[in-house]
């Protein structure tokens, strides 16, 4: 991939009669993503230029990352890039919000990588929170969330639940710790870039999401500040294609971490960077700790179900939209508990259990495809809220079966294999 680069700055060179100073070492490089932003990019930069100007206290770059933009943004970018010494133009030739960052991120001489949207929904305020502990060396990536109790977020009801229901499967499925993915505004150290990036796969919006379960895998430090966040209306993200993407890249890196295919050890290793928790307790034994933590599977299950459901039944049925919804989530509910509930881990007997947990889901689909039935008895056009409380109430009786069946029949005479040198929590590869 080639990208050609508009710069602002005015290089190396000293004038004539002057000596030679070197140039000031870049703190912040601040990256901008951006495709056909012509009316929103002008007053973003500007906007953002003042901004470090007046109240950030480092030396920093603003990076215009242009993603083969169709309208005048090209042209604007390398305007403002002329405009202030600050401000750069990278021009990429393939679209992709990610292949974008990775590609300025990995270039970057910067100590310090952010990126933030063009819009400016994130509150600039939030900017020196997020890069002090990485300039600090205290954390290695920086993320604003909308989710802790100390944000203030504008945004409609439809985008809350949608967001709250990624992140629910991101932790049932993934084991992730952080609360916010896909927020727009995040930081990373350039050693750190230089060492995860190459293992990023994602090129468009799954790539914050990709970045984070691979950082936090590697036992990197990951900082967390609430943000003040405002909607933008004019949004021009596919919500329906963005969420089928993400559920493809979260099913991909699943796979790719239960195979033991990405080198996370090495990462560790290179940036020495120690496990934030210790190591998790013993396998849960008790009946007390293993309902706990099967409901806290069930509850990210049955939302990421329901979040499934909604997306299929737009374009199809309401029994096939609850087949697919159901079968998804029943494999990955069952590589959850089989790890978080019951404690099993390594690959042997991985292909039997998810065998006897697809005869659960078969007995899971006939309750909740059983409560359609009966519901289009009584009422042949039921509206889709009325469906989806049914299966709600059918999807708790369902769960209260897969839990007696997974205990006493899938799960029961497996035993955790014992480790002479055990791998922290953090970096066992997920099932």
């Amino acid at each position: 991939m080639t990208a050609t680069l508009t710069d602002g700055r005015a290089g190396d060179a000293a004038p004539e009669g002057e000596p030679h100073r070197p140039r000031t070492r870049t703190t912040l490089d601040i990256v901008v993503p951006v495709y056909n932003e012509e009316l929103d990019l002008p007053r973003g930069v500007a906007r953002l230029h003042d901004y470090l100007t007046a109240q950030v206290p480092m030396t920093f770059r603003i990076t215009i990352a242009d993603n083969a933009s169709t309208d005048g943004t090209a042209a604007i970018a390398d305007r403002l890039a002329a405009e202030f010494s600050e401000v750069r133009a990278v021009h990429l030739p393939e679209k992709g919000r990610g292949r974008a960052l990775k590609r300025v991120w990995l270039d970057s001489d910067a100590d310090v990588l952010v990126y933030m949207d063009v819009d400016l929904s994130t509150d600039l305020s939030a900017l020196l929170p997020l890069v002090a502990p990485l300039v600090s060396g205290h954390s290695d990536l920086a993320i604003g969330t909308r989710l802790h109790r100390g944000s203030r977020v504008v945004r409609g009801p439809k985008r809350e639940i949608i967001s709250r229901c990624y992140n629910l499967i991101l932790r049932g499925t993934l084991a992730a710790r952080f609360s916010d993915a896909q927020c727009g505004f995040k930081a990373i150290r350039r050693p750190v870039a230089q060492q995860l990036l190459p293992l990023v796969q994602d090129t468009g919006w799954f790539f914050d999401t990709e970045l984070l379960v691979l950082a936090e895998r590697s036992g990197l430090r990951i900082h967390e500040v609430p943000v003040d966040w405002t909607d933008d209306p004019d949004s021009r993200v596919d919500i329906v294609q963005t969420a089928k993407d993400d559920l493809r890249g979260v099913w991909r890196v699943g796979r790719a971490l239960a195979g033991g295919r990405l080198p996370l050890s090495d990462v560790r290793r290179q940036l020495g960077r120690g496990s934030l928790d210790p190591a998790t307790p013993g396998v849960p034994t008790g009946m007390t700790k293993q309902i706990v933590r099967f409901v806290a599977v069930g509850v990210a299950s049955t939302l990421a179900y329901l979040l499934l459901f909604f997306l299929f039944r737009l374009g199809m049925g309401a029994q096939v939209a609850n087949f697919l919804a159901l079968a998804i989530t029943a494999v990955a509910n069952t590589a959850a508990n089989r790890r978080l509930t019951f404690g099993i881990r390594g690959r042997t007997g991985v292909a039997r259990h998810q065998l006897q947990g697809f005869g659960v889901f078969l007995l899971g689909l006939a309750i909740t495809s059983g409560s359609l039935a009966l519901l289009t008895a009584v009422s042949p056009t039921p509206s889709v809220p009325v469906e989806v409380a049914v299966l709600v109430l059918a999807n708790l009786l369902a769960t209260v079966v897969r839990f007696v069946l997974l205990r006493g029949w899938v799960f029961r005479s497996a035993t955790p294999p014992v480790h002479p040198d055990p791998v922290p929590d953090d970096l066992a590869p997920k099932e």
